[in-house]
């Protein structure tokens, strides 16, 4: 005990998990099991009525499926009753030719079989033929047709009888049944935390060292149940997920090996604490399936563990360990478990008392406001567009692109300009003119911009110039009764441009002012 606080720590205790071991859990009273712990399945079928003749259609199956004590008896009976049999008729072929009452004494009379007097003399012979001793002193002659055919016959229901009750013999002998006998499990499952995560835990072991090709584990569920729509389903199966999705489910079987299932929302204990394992009812029925180095054959080896054998907060002992060259596996602490600190509550309820994690969001730092353009339902999306931020953002990305869009963006950007330098000055002294703008900038304008009378003339249209740097006295804000025309552009800096006409089409060249005419 002492190096086993020196390994694991004085805070472990190590619990033999034996029948005689008392628990403080309250005892209950041992209820019947579906599967036994051996893998014996307990369960007998009756009231099968006409269907018993099922079973004679698959004869062959049936035998080998019987206990031994039942073929030896019917591997017995079969060869004594055949043999009997087959001396019978050889005794009746010798009485009916009078071979009983003249082959002894006459010597000119050639009987059926040479030397068959009575009933003893003929089961000799049936013997020493079938079983091809030859001994030379009974035989059959040339005499007799009957007793040539009936050798024939003997000869084929012998060897079918050979064959059938041989092969039964040697199926049942080879059935890896017994291989199952070295594959251990053990005698607890625990339930205790692993990678943070509450689990279902058992251990399994192969004492033999021919290993299990191809070994694969599977679990079931079995508990009695209500449907919503009232209906009862005893014994319901349910399946226990082992690690199919990983391949955790296929074992390389050489060493002890701890099976792990892990509690999440689609295990059906989901809802399982310590306190409520005391009041459940289930049994976990654990299958492991491989293939036989040595035959070949499929070997099946099962096991099962009531509520009652599960221990809440409990791990197994470690078994193996290095040696010199090798490692060595101790199975004396193969059912041996010891405490660990575990939650007594159920994944459901550790959910619901954790707080509620939203998931990480993108800081946004604040961007300085650019005076309102338009009405408030636009604000939000022109303060984002309009921010320096932004800004800074889409030149960014106009370096970004090759070479030759490069190019043509700064010359539209200049042709631009040039058109706002262009036309009559403004109070400040800066010249603006819609003439040299773009001709789909002038119909916006002009759809856009209702006519207005010759009192609201001091109304303006605000535009946004391309020059980085505007003049303070530039920034006053003007609005039109009815919409504004904005142009957006890298550098966002607002330029007034006042109304000389009556109507928009007044500020445009003549040359424009015609060919919206002609339009």
């Amino acid at each position: 005990m002492s190096a086993l606080r020196r390994k694991f720590g004085e805070d472990y205790q190590v619990v033999n998990t034996n029948r005689d071991t008392t628990f403080s859990a309250p005892a209950k009273r041992k209820r019947q099991r579906f599967v036994e712990k051996n893998g014996r399945c307990n369960v007998q079928h009756g009231n099968l009525g006409g269907e018993t003749s099922r079973y004679i259609s698959d004869l062959f199956t049936t035998l080998v499926d019987l206990k031994w004590r039942w073929n030896l008896l019917i591997f017995i009976l079969t060869y004594t009753v055949a043999w009997l049999v087959m001396a019978s008729m050889w005794w009746v072929i010798a009485y009916i030719r009078g071979d009983l009452s003249h082959g002894r004494h006459d010597s000119s009379y050639t009987p059926c079989v040479a030397n068959v007097y009575n009933f003893p003399s003929a089961f000799l012979f049936f013997i020493e033929t079938e079983a091809t001793i030859g001994y030379g002193y009974r035989y059959i002659t040339e005499k007799c047709p009957e007793g040539i055919i009936l050798f024939l016959f003997q000869s084929l229901m012998g060897s079918i009888v050979d064959a059938f009750l041989i092969g039964c013999m040697f199926i049942k002998m080879s059935q890896p049944k017994k291989r199952a006998e070295t594959l251990m499990f053990s005698q607890d499952a625990v339930i205790s935390q692993r990678d943070g995560k509450l689990c279902l835990m058992f251990r399994v072991g192969n004492l033999r060292n021919s290993h299990m090709v191809s070994a694969q584990i599977r679990c079931k569920l079995i508990k009695s149940r209500q449907t919503p729509e009232g209906e009862f389903l005893p014994l319901d199966q349910c399946e226990l997920d082992v690690g199919f999705g990983t391949g955790a489910d296929q074992l390389f079987l050489v060493s002890p090996l701890t099976i792990c299932h892990e509690i999440n929302t689609k295990s059906p204990f989901f809802d399982l604490s310590q306190r409520s394992l005391m009041n459940e009812q289930f049994e976990i029925v654990v299958i492991l399936e491989g293939i036989v180095e040595t035959t070949g054959m499929t070997c099946q080896a099962r096991t099962s563990y009531t509520e009652d054998e599960v221990l809440w907060g409990h791990r197994f002992l470690p078994v193996m360990s290095l040696e010199e060259g090798f490692f060595r596996v101790d199975y004396s602490q193969f059912h041996n478990t010891f405490e660990v600190n575990t939650p007594p509550y159920s994944v459901k309820e550790q959910e619901e008392k954790s707080p509620l994690k939203s998931p990480n969001s993108l800081s946004v730092a604040p961007t300085p406001l650019s005076p309102q353009l338009g009405n408030d339902g636009r604000g939000g999306r022109r303060e984002r567009l309009m921010s320096a931020d932004y800004a800074d953002h889409v030149e960014d990305q106009s370096y970004r692109l090759p070479s030759k869009l490069q190019r043509m963006s700064s010359t539209k950007e200049e042709n631009l300009w040039r058109g706002l330098k262009t036309g009559p000055a403004l109070p400040g002294g800066k010249a603006s003119s819609t003439g040299d703008l773009p001709l789909s900038i002038q119909r916006l304008r002009s759809s856009s911009i209702p006519v207005v009378r010759q009192a609201h003339l001091d109304e303006q249209v605000q535009l946004l110039s391309l020059d980085g740097e505007p003049e303070e006295d530039e920034l006053e804000k003007h609005r039109l009764p009815a919409a504004k025309s904005t142009i957006t552009a890298p550098t966002l800096t607002p330029v007034q441009i006042p109304l000389v006409g009556g109507r928009p089409e007044d500020n445009l060249p003549a040359k424009l002012r015609k060919m919206n005419a002609d339009r």
